[in-house]
């Protein structure tokens, strides 16, 4: 008996659980961020915030979508778990590595803008 269709639903349901959340959580306090990168223009700011949410859904839900193409036969609840986890960490690995790049990038565009203009 294969768990496949099990380790689908239990990570579907985490996975989007997590990239709502964080996108939602991302967007909301990274608003601050990106303000301060337009000099206060809150209209362009707003406008940038939401394309970025939507390349952040865009971006995770398409690589969610991919790892169930490449999944694994799960044969045991030991090898469901394991596999979901191994899934789920990588998610969460890229989703840190994707925020640290992108709060990098805001930082540096805010140095080189407050430079230039001062």
């Amino acid at each position: 008996m294969t768990y496949n269709i099990l380790a689908y639903i239990i990570y579907a349901v985490i996975t989007i659980y997590i990239i709502y959340w964080v996108g939602r959580l991302f967007h909301k306090n990274g608003r601050v961020f990106i303000l301060r990168l337009f000099r206060h223009q809150a209209a362009q700011t707003d406008a940038t915030n939401n394309i970025i949410l939507i390349a952040y859904y865009l971006f995770n839900i398409g690589y969610a979508i991919l790892q169930f193409s490449n999944w694994q036969t799960v044969t045991s609840a030991r090898a469901l778990i394991a596999s979901i986890a191994g899934k789920t960490g990588m998610l969460v690995g890229i989703l840190a590595v994707t925020h640290y790049f992108n709060m990098a990038l805001i930082y540096f565009l805010s140095k080189r803008i407050h430079y230039y203009s001062s």
